[in-house]
């Protein structure tokens, strides 16, 4: 393996979770997996690069090489695993536009959550880039969260940055095989996965907020 190549391992846990990839409006739903899109948010509030930025659009464009694999990791009670959730937050906004330009006093929303839920991030890419985002992750200059501010990590997010992909894969899942777990793995083209998510991020501005999609085979 290339000197020049590491893998960032990453922590994620949390009484709540949230993931979204396709949802906007009045219901906002959670995927099962971290997005990337979250991870490099997280990333950029980490660094301290203001939305629509050049340096966020320089690190996007950066992020866009690395490949990520999210990994469920099971929690257990009493010698059982413990089951993850989803959680539906009833969320009232004011003073929304509505359609014809008018101003709404209340507009009700739905959010949705996972809950107990843990994940082991696996980031492979340039050296130098995942250096810059373990040691923003080690000390944030902006609070990171977990999908959307209130899912606070209950845990460290930064796990260790390794120069092998097994040792940064133990720090996450220790000795047991990978074989064993769900995971998302990042791949290259259709014939390795057939699924797409439109979470790979271009522009994080908020008034052009543009995603791409990424292609992912789930496992087992």
């Amino acid at each position: 393996m290339s000197s020049e190549i590491s893998f960032l391992a990453l922590r994620l846990e949390g009484p709540l979770q949230s993931w979204g990839f396709d949802s906007q409006y009045n219901r906002r739903n959670t995927g099962l997996m971290p997005t990337k899109s979250a991870i490099a948010g997280m990333c950029c509030a980490a660094l301290g690069w203001p939305r629509g930025s050049d340096k966020e659009q320089g690190f996007l464009t950066s992020f866009g090489t690395v490949r990520m694999t999210a990994i469920a990791i099971p929690k257990h009670r009493m010698k059982k695993e413990f089951p993850v959730r989803r959680l539906q937050d009833y969320h009232t906004v004011q003073n929304t536009k509505t359609a014809d330009g008018k101003n709404k006093d209340c507009h009700i929303t739905y959010r949705l959550y996972l809950t107990d839920a843990s994940f082991g991030v696996l980031i492979e890419g340039a050296s130098s880039l995942l250096k810059q985002i373990a040691g923003a992750l080690s000390n944030p200059v902006w609070g990171i969260w977990l999908g959307r501010k209130n899912c606070i990590p209950s845990a460290p997010v930064f796990a260790g940055l390794k120069d092998n992909r097994d040792d940064a894969m133990r720090l996450l899942i220790g000795e047991k095989p990978i074989e064993s777990f769900t995971r998302q793995e990042e791949v290259e083209n259709f014939t390795e996965g057939r699924d797409s998510l439109p979470d790979a991020p271009v522009s994080f501005a908020t008034e052009r907020r543009l995603f791409s999609p990424r292609r992912v085979q789930t496992l087992p």
